[in-house]
């Protein structure tokens, strides 16, 4: 039998490949990074994947590319839902199969994948009464604190549909993380790869590790696609076998990058110390994303642990220590890290503020300002001015959103959302792609549960600072419109419960899908 599901993905199977094909040679790029797992397709898997292909679908209709596999799916969201059996589908009903705290079902395909049609669909976009009808009430919950705004545009056509406060700046918290990839993007390009190299100084026996400012370097196996120091150890190896060498003085060079590396927030397990040179962004455990210990030195880390690698090869190496290489010396080997554009999708999608920070300091580097805290957001600031985008007020102290003197207005970060679905920049695209998934990824992956209309739909970049809550992001109304949102609250003299400020900012958003509000 053949699913209602896997027939409305059928159905529209043919269209989806006509937008990948506009975006295959991004599609290529990706494909080699994140290569598709063998699956089997269960029916609660089929209706997940159609859910989350729903906005993907949509964006389609502004030529918003991605990561696409051959059948226009993004790659990663595939696998991700075909992995998350346990937890629950759209199946419509739940069973004693079915786990307590699984999401609850997501829409059907079928309503999902009206977004392919959506942006010339009869009924138009929402109107603004309609929107206000549903959403002041919503705004107006004290959970989210005094201050309150918001805005609300039809990403096809760029028109403000909806605002509440639309100019006024606030302290962003992590949306501020959308600036700084539409930044990074624009002064780097998507297909930028970040370069880690060794050098051998000339008449000496002085390997250099020199940091590029890759935040994605590891020294875990397996590397899933990301550059890796034992490759680097094996590469650098086997230059100095071929010059006949097996003892060197090792060093390492984190030059690149100017300033402090501290956070003005200080030492803080939601970032490391910001260098040009890291493994695994400082971690002291296993994980990839979140807060966790860090090194207090991670370049030396580093080094050390590529000292290390070097003698798994047959290369002994003095402890290594701080130096710079010169410009006579000779290069020995390098590994790049993924497109820019996998950077950006991984930063937003778990909210990496390491990340965050690198891809600045790419900005500023572009642009020849100071690769600094300062001379970031200078950068960010100009190439979002070049861009046309709504920068009255704005300021920018980082590139994370973890400095409260970061200051954003709900007007510019949807203008930044709908200028990343323009098909004039597809080079931004990875900004709507990166996004978290209600009920499926990143920082949204435990949010949405029992909203069964948003999982799959929703798609918003999240952020929170004590007495900050802010959400801002993309959803596909019931009518298929691809909209651009943002809501941004705070009340420093009294900060409101985080968890239930999330939860009146995701009935909010979910509020939206529900709505044709004409």
């Amino acid at each position: 039998m053949v699913v209602p599901e896997l027939r409305a993905w059928r159905a529209a199977r043919p269209h989806v490949v006509r937008i990948a094909r506009t975006v295959k040679p991004h599609a290529a790029r990706v494909a080699r990074a994140v290569r598709p797992r063998a699956v089997r397709w269960t029916t609660p898997q089929l209706t997940a994947v159609a859910a989350t292909a729903g906005l993907a679908l949509a964006a389609g209709v502004v030529t918003v590319a991605g990561p696409w596999d051959s059948t226009g799916q993004r790659t990663a969201e595939r696998d991700w839902a075909a992995s998350r059996v346990p937890e629950g589908g759209t199946d419509h009903a739940r069973t004693s199969d079915t786990h307590r705290t699984s999401p609850r079902p997501a829409p059907s395909a079928d309503s999902v994948l009206t977004g392919l049609g959506g942006a010339s669909s009869a009924e138009g976009a929402p109107a603004a009464k309609g929107l206000a009808g549903v959403l002041d009430p919503l705004l107006a919950n004290p959970a989210l604190g005094s201050t309150r705004t918001a805005v609300v545009v039809d990403v096809a056509t760029g028109k403000r549909l909806y605002g509440k406060g639309a100019e006024q700046v606030q302290t962003p918290a992590s949306t501020t993380k959308i600036a700084t990839a539409v930044a990074a993007l624009a002064a780097r390009g998507p297909d930028h790869r970040i370069r880690t190299r060794t050098v051998l100084e000339p008449d000496t026996k002085e390997v250099v590790l020199v940091g590029g400012g890759d935040p994605t370097l590891t020294a875990r196996k397996p590397a899933d696609g990301w550059a890796d120091l034992a490759t680097l150890a094996e590469r650098t190896a086997a230059a100095l076998k071929a010059r006949h060498m097996d003892h060197v003085t090792l060093s390492y060079d984190t030059s690149l990058y100017s300033g402090p590396g501290l956070h003005p927030m200080g030492v803080n397990d939601n970032i490391a110390k910001v260098t040009p040179l890291m493994a695994d962004e400082g971690r002291l455990d296993r994980s990839t994303s979140g807060p966790t210990g860090r090194a207090a030195d991670p370049a030396a880390a580093a080094a050390r642990t590529f000292a290390d690698l070097l003698h798994d090869h047959g290369i002994t190496a003095t402890a290594p220590g701080p130096s710079k290489a010169t410009s006579r010396s000779q290069a020995l080997a390098s590994v790049s890290s993924p497109p820019l554009s996998a950077l950006v999708e991984r930063m937003l999608t778990n909210s990496d503020n390491d990340i965050a920070e690198a891809l600045a300091r790419q900005v500023a580097l572009a642009t020849g300002e100071e690769p600094s805290f300062d001379g970031d957001a200078k950068a960010i600031r100009a190439e979002l001015k070049k861009l046309g985008l709504p920068l009255a007020g704005a300021r920018f102290a980082d590139g994370s959103g973890l400095n409260r003197d970061d200051r954003l207005s709900a007007d510019l970060l949807t203008a930044l959302l709908a200028k990343a679905g323009d098909p004039a920049h597809p080079e931004l695209r990875s900004v709507l792609t990166g996004l978290p998934v209600a009920g499926f990824t990143g920082t949204l992956s435990a949010r949405y549960t029992d909203a069964p209309t948003a999982t799959g739909v929703v798609r918003a970049k999240t952020g929170t600072l004590t007495g900050v809550n802010t959400l801002a992001g993309t959803v596909v109304d019931k009518d298929g419109r691809l909209l651009a949102f943002a809501f941004l609250t705070s009340d420093a003299a009294n900060p409101p419960v985080a968890d239930v400020a999330r939860a009146a900012l995701d009935h909010t958003a979910t509020a939206l899908v529900a709505c044709g509000c004409h």
